[in-house]
Formats: structure tokens, C-alpha cells, sequence
């Protein structure tokens, strides 16, 4: 079996491919590089999150680190991958390795790696680790040494890094005010490593916070741990009883946020962002470079305009987006998957600080997330998103592929187009500042297809013609 790293590590169904024996594989593979590349005399973070077995995934990569020669700090408890994130940051350490799936179903787990800065770790050095795993296994160089006995010599130090990360959030937002501001908070935690960190957060003042779906259970009943709209029926639901002023959702590894607001209708991950850009903008009153994937929103050019900040678009991904945000010290990078990072924090994706930036944002304006909305659009317009996900034959590829680069496309919607983006799959910009993107997956039959217009039946009238265009 092949140990592929994907966008952001190896994923595998648990017992099938994702085995004890294969994580071994991969910490031992990382393991040695580590010791090549000098970064072994750090140490190495080991976290993991609430799917099923990870704190046992996470010891035995642990035990093959120690036995390396490498001092281990392995968490005390399931955390998210932000909290991880930033403990490599606080403990100076070489990089991490974390436990987790995201936001993929419950049969999957995941070995992710962040390097020195907190960040996922570069594509080159997925590449490398995974390059050496086929010798690993061959050679059989795999070792490791019991856990106890590795706390016993000190080799492996049980840590909790929730109290360093509560103290880099006092540093970046108002964490007495936002307790102070009378909010009434619902939060899914989707089962996953968020839960309890908001109520955590919020003890001691008046803001309250009622949690769902805030215990452990790895099957993740009735939902798939992604924040988004599809999957935030019962946090909605739980919204329309108007008892609450916005509703928070957190990721299986609490990377990526999802948004309800007070009426119960979910925030497009466009909205948080453009918003979330919006509260730096003017209510912390910083500029800096944003830094957006292709599959995100036009607001933020129409905020770079207002404030006078360059915009920077890159490939999907947040692989792509930290390397920037940290070569121009950006403001705020994101995705359109709603993972969003800050300056002044790590280079990754932090559900909990973008929530508690939109707590902020609401004191500050006094408004509700809906109020917030109009009050955007009063200074962007309008702007509405839709997304289609078309699974096809893969004998249809080319088909498809033809249909799209054999001729000219020069209106889409009658109206005209005024240009073609092809950094990550075929962006077209029309006249009326609406946009169409096709992009096809890298590793299934499935096409993409997003759109960005003034109204909604706009957006998806583009998607519509894209369709009938590729003829899917």
C-alpha cells in the first residue's frame, strides 16, 4: 500500500490503511528528516484530536519520535489544531505532528505535519517524508520505545497548551469586553476538538454560551464535521428559536469556522471573510496585504479599494496562502473552505480567533450578523455565492475539458467576459464584476463549479450556463 500526502498530509480509513503500523511508518520517515535537516534538537509537538483511537495513533508516533533521539511534547488531551499549532510557536520546537481528519467523515483519520512556525509543513517537505517511506519499510528501520518509558528517561513531556494559547488570545482581542457584552452564544463543536473552548472563554461574565454536539463521540452521529452550511441544520435550527445572537461552529479539528446568524440562516464562508477583513480594516484600524484564493470573494477587492490594501490571490489551498501572509506580514489570508489566519498569530487557520474577531466586530458596531451584513454590502454591494459539486465518468474528462478550451468563451450569461484566470482551473470575470470558475479535481472525477454575482438566482443562473456550456 502507498502512503500518499494529500493537500495537507495522509488521510486513510481507520484500520483498513490508517494502522497503527503505518503511522509508525510515517514517524519514523519524519523522524528522519527531522534529524537531517537540524530541527530534531527542538523537539517535536505530537496533538490529536477526538476521532477514534487518536490518542493512541498519537503515542505510538510519539514513542518512534522519542526513540529517535527526539524530545517529544505530547498533549495531555485532544486539542485543536490551532492550539497545536500555536504550542510549536511557545515551545520553540522543530515542527509537530498532529492526529487528525478535519473535517472528513468518522472512518477517516489523518497524520498532518507543521513545521517550525506553526504552519502546515511545505509541499517539499511532505514530499521528502513521504519519499522515504518506502525504505523505511523495506529496511525495517522502524523503532520505538514504550511510552511510560519514555516519560520515565523524559524524553516524552505530557503538556497542555491551552493555557500559552488563552494568553496569545488576550494579546489579540478584547477577551474581557466580549465577556462583558451581554452576548447570548450557540456553538456547535460538531464532536470534534472546539468543544468547550468558547464556554471556556466566556466564564465569568455575562455573555453565556450554549454548546451542541459538545461531547465526544468519534462516529460524529447525523453530521460530517465541516462547518458548512449543508451540515449546520441543527445549529440553525437552534438559532431560529431567537434566543441567541449568533451561532458558532468549529470543524472536526477546529481549524474552520462556520457561521449562523441571529435569524438562523448560515454565513457563506464569503461573508465571514469579507467581514472578518472588514473588522481589521476598521474597527482594529490596521492595514496590510490580504491574501485570498481564487475561490474567495470580490468584497475584499472592494474593501482593498476603500482602505487602500493590495489583495493577492493565490491557488486553492491554505498550503499556498500562509507562504505569503508570512513573506508581506499580511493582515488576514483565506480560503473559501472558511479557514482564516491572522497576522500577530501562527501562519493557520483558527476557527476560534475568527470567532471571537466577529464577537468583537458585533460590540463594536453594535449589530447583529445580519445587520453586519447589510452594513458590508452598504460599502460593497451585494454579493452572492453558489457552489456545485458534479461527480462525472472519468471516460468524460476529456469531453468535458473540450468543451471548455475548444472555443473562445466571450459571454457567459450575455454578459461579456473581460478576463480569464488560469492559476487554478478557469476563472472568468464578466463585465458586471460576477464571476464563473470551473476547477476539477486532482484525484477524483469531480468538478467544481463557483459563482459570485449581485444576486443569488444570478449566481446560480452562471452556474447553470456553466453546465450547460460543458454540457454536465
Amino acid at each position: 500500500m502507498e502512503i500518499k500526502f494529500g493537500t495537507d498530509g495522509w488521510r486513510g480509513i481507520i484500520a483498513d490503511d490508517f494502522t497503527f503500523q503505518n503511522v509508525r511508518y510515517c514517524a519514523q520517515s519524519y523522524a528522519d528528516y527531522l534529524n537531517e535537516a537540524g530541527l530534531a534538537e527542538h523537539g517535536l509537538v505530537v496533538g490529536y484530536d477526538t476521532r477514534f483511537a487518536s490518542e493512541d495513533f498519537a503515542a505510538a508516533a510519539a514513542e518512534v519520535i522519542a526513540a529517535n533521539g527526539i524530545r517529544v511534547y505530547l498533549c495531555s488531551k485532544t486539542a485543536p489544531t490551532p492550539v497545536i499549532s500555536y504550542g510549536v510557536r511557545h515551545l520553540q520546537a522543530g515542527g509537530a505532528i498532529i492526529i487528525t481528519a478535519s473535517h472528513n467523515p468518522a472512518k477517516w483519520n489523518g497524520f498532518k505535519i507543521k513545521s517550525p512556525d506553526g504552519a502546515s509543513a511545505p509541499t517539499a517537505v511532505e514530499r521528502d517524508v513521504e519519499a522515504r517511506i518506502p525504505g523505511v519499510i523495506s529496511s525495517a528501520s522502524t523503532i520505538s520505545i514504550p511510552l511510560q518509558r519514555g516519560i520515565a528517561e523524559n524524553l516524552i513531556q505530557m503538556v497542555d497548551l491551552d493555557p500559552p494559547y488563552f494568553a496569545q488570545l488576550a494579546k489579540l482581542v478584547d477577551l474581557p469586553g466580549i465577556r462583558q457584552g451581554r452576548f447570548s452564544i450557540a456553538v456547535d463543536s460538531m464532536f470534534g476538538a472546539g468543544s468547550g473552548y468558547f464556554r471556556r472563554l466566556m466564564e465569568g461574565g455575562t455573555t453565556t454560551v450554549h454548546e451542541i454536539n459538545g461531547e465526544r463521540n468519534p462516529v460524529f452521529p447525523g453530521i460530517q464535521p465541516e462547518p458548512i452550511g449543508r451540515h449546520l441544520a441543527k445549529l440553525a435550527e437552534t438559532m431560529k428559536t431567537g434566543s441567541f445572537s449568533i451561532g458558532l461552529a468549529t470543524d472536526g479539528d477546529a481549524d474552520r469556522v462556520g457561521m449562523v446568524d441571529e435569524r438562523g440562516t448560515p454565513l457563506t464562508p464569503l461573508q465571514i471573510f469579507a467581514l472578518l477583513a472588514l473588522y481589521l480594516l476598521e474597527v482594529k484600524g490596521e492595514r496590510g496585504t490580504i491574501v485570498k484564493t481564487i475561490t474567495t470573494t470580490n468584497m475584499l477587492h472592494g474593501l482593498g479599494k476603500l482602505y487602500g490594501v493590495t489583495v493577492l490571490e493565490t491557488p486553492v489551498g491554505f498550503k499556498h496562502v500562509a507562504p505569503k501572509m508570512m513573506e508581506l506580514d499580511a493582515l488576514i489570508g483565506g480560503e473559501e473552505s472558511s479557514g482564516f489566519g491572522f497576522r500577530g498569530h501562527v501562519p493557520e487557520r483558527d476557527s476560534i480567533v475568527a470567532g471571537l474577531y466577529m464577537l468583537d466586530l458585533m460590540k463594536q458596531k453594535n449589530m447583529s450578523p445580519s445587520e453586519l451584513i447589510e452594513y458590508l454590502y452598504g460599502k460593497v454591494g451585494p454579493h452572492h455565492y453558489y457552489r456545485l459539486d458534479l461527480e462525472f465518468p472519468a471516460s468524460e474528462r476529456d469531453r468535458i475539458m473540450d468543451n471548455l478550451t475548444s472555443k473562445t468563451i466571450d459571454k457567459l450569461a450575455n454578459i461579456h467576459v473581460v478576463k480569464l484566470n488560469t492559476m487554478d482551473g478557469y476563472h472568468f470575470t464578466l463585465e458586471d464584476g460576477s464571476w464563473l470558475l470551473f476547477r476539477f479535481s486532482g484525484t477524483e472525477p469531480l468538478l467544481r463549479i463557483y459563482s459570485e454575482a449581485g444576486s443569488l438566482e444570478r449566481a446560480r443562473a452562471l452556474v447553470s450556463e456553466g453546465r450547460h456550456l460543458l454540457g454536465v
